[in-house]
Parts: C-alpha cells; structure tokens; sequence
C-alpha cells in the first residue's frame, strides 16, 4: 500500500507543534551527518526553534 502525499500545512496546536520540530530536528541533523559522511561533503546547518534557540551542525573536513 502506498500512502498518499500529505499536504504541507502549519500546525496549530502549539503542543503538537513542538513535539514535531523535536522529532524532526533530530532527524534532519542526523541526515546532515549521514550526507557529510557519505558523500565527503562539507555540511553546515543552521536551525532555529520556535522559541528561538539554536541548534547547529558543521561536518569537519577529512584531510
């Protein structure tokens, strides 16, 4: 079975809203890593919460 696309939309419960940017997050820094290993890239990102906070990942270069 194949799921249908999911449309992109703001979600509205502040709660709900967290909780995904969290679990989201994690995965995207983890795919930022993944890239920078696999295809020796040189990956930067920057991320900034809805509250405001920081979150950064740099991959070092592999001379």
């Amino acid at each position: 079975m194949v799921r249908g696309k999911t449309q992109m939309k703001r979600i509205e419960n502040p709660t709900s809203r967290q909780v995904t940017f969290s679990k989201r997050r994690g995965g995207l820094l983890k795919k930022a890593f993944e890239l920078s290993v696999l295809c020796d890239a040189e990956v930067a990102l920057v991320v900034f919460s809805p509250r405001g906070r920081l979150y950064e990942f740099a991959s070092s270069s592999h001379l």
